[in-house]
């Protein structure tokens, strides 16, 4: 989407969600609570700092409430939910043109990679509510190929942390490394689908590397930060004879963004968003103001699709500013990494 079409994006999103005929029921009674119009007073991305952040809302809310009555058809639409990290989880809902759209744009971005096609997945990612499972398998069969998931709970092993049984979560977490093992043990697997810290705890499995590096020809990396140092030695030392590639993403965010290609090994890991859908910007937790381009803030997501008005969302990460691509709005976002504690909740990454 060229430049100047930005402020006709917004607007129609606006129309969309604030009109009787299409707009959710969640919006529409929200809008009576606004001091301002959506209609005449948000006219392009900047007028998005507006709203209010309602995510917190989302852990109550009727979940039909929020389906466009647009869309019509509610069996269209999956329910996700988030991690539960900082509290009580959030739901969201996907309308199957939303996921299809951000499946088809995941598996784009993975072909500027190089990511193979054609070759079976293999995924260690959340399932269940978490809506990257279901990526991993929509992504894996769009490309020609099968997902082998395991059954993910990353709630139980926040819990576990968050209660001081370290050996419990220490013990859930070898239960999923044996469930790795056996299926790259006996299954042809091109792709690896994986957190961070599963990737860690399969760097300590010498076997385990070993298949990695005879079978898998990229390893996907996603669900929460990967520090440049650990990067470095998972691409270099562990695994070098595989292709890294990060994903950012977040339920609230309704998708994913993808590492930029091209980086060159001593460069951070930038990740470039889903504009105009999804829309980063880097400030001041504080002020609220945008950072200059290379400096640190925390991230505000924004989303805004025929399936979900979610904006001026301040995530739990922070990250470096860093200009998009010249095509896109929003910024690009560089050395992710969660806050310590979050809306007073302290923050248990666990595994993922």
């Amino acid at each position: 989407m060229a430049e100047q079409d930005g402020g006709e994006f917004v607007r129609e999103m606006m129309r969309w969600h604030f009109s009787p005929e299409t707009g959710s029921p969640f919006w529409l009674k929200r809008a009576q609570t606004l001091d301002f119009d959506p209609l005449t007073d948000v006219r392009d991305f900047d007028d998005l700092g507006l709203f209010p952040n309602v995510v917190d809302e989302l852990r109550d809310v009727g979940v039909r409430d929020l389906i466009p009555l647009g869309h019509g058809d509610a069996h269209a639409a999956s329910v996700y939910e988030s991690g539960g990290t900082t509290g009580e989880p959030k739901r969201v809902m996907f309308t199957a043109e939303w996921h299809r759209s951000s499946v088809e744009w995941f598996s784009d971005r993975l072909d500027e990679h190089g990511v193979p096609r054609d070759v079976d997945w293999l995924s260690a990612v959340p399932t269940g509510p978490h809506n990257v499972g279901a990526m991993a398998v929509d992504t894996a069969a769009l490309r020609g190929g099968l997902n082998f998931a395991l059954d993910l709970d990353p709630r139980w092993v926040k819990k576990l942390i968050a209660d001081g049984r370290m050996d419990m979560a220490s013990a859930y977490t070898d239960h999923l490394i044996e469930q790795i093992g056996f299926i790259l043990t006996s299954q042809e697997v091109g792709v690896l689908f994986a957190t961070p810290p599963m990737l860690e705890r399969l760097a300590q499995h010498d076997r385990l590397v070993e298949l990695v590096n005879q079978k898998v020809r990229t390893i996907i990396w996603g669900g929460t930060h990967l520090d440049a140092d650990t990067r470095d030695l998972l691409r270099d030392e562990v695994f070098p004879n595989t292709r890294l590639v990060g994903g950012y993403g977040s339920t609230m965010m309704l998708g994913t963004s993808v590492e930029r290609p091209g980086l060159g090994d001593d460069e951070p890991c930038v990740f470039d968003s889903f504009a105009p859908h999804t829309t980063f910007q880097v400030v001041d937790p504080e002020t609220r103001q945008v950072v200059p381009y290379g400096e640190r803030g925390q991230i505000v997501v924004h989303h805004l699709s025929r399936t979900a008005l979610l904006v001026n969302n301040l995530e739990r990460d922070f990250a470096t500013r860093i200009a998009p691509p010249t095509d896109r709005f929003g910024d690009s976002v560089a050395d992710v990494a969660p806050v310590a504690s979050f809306s007073g909740e302290t923050v248990i990454e666990g595994v993922y």
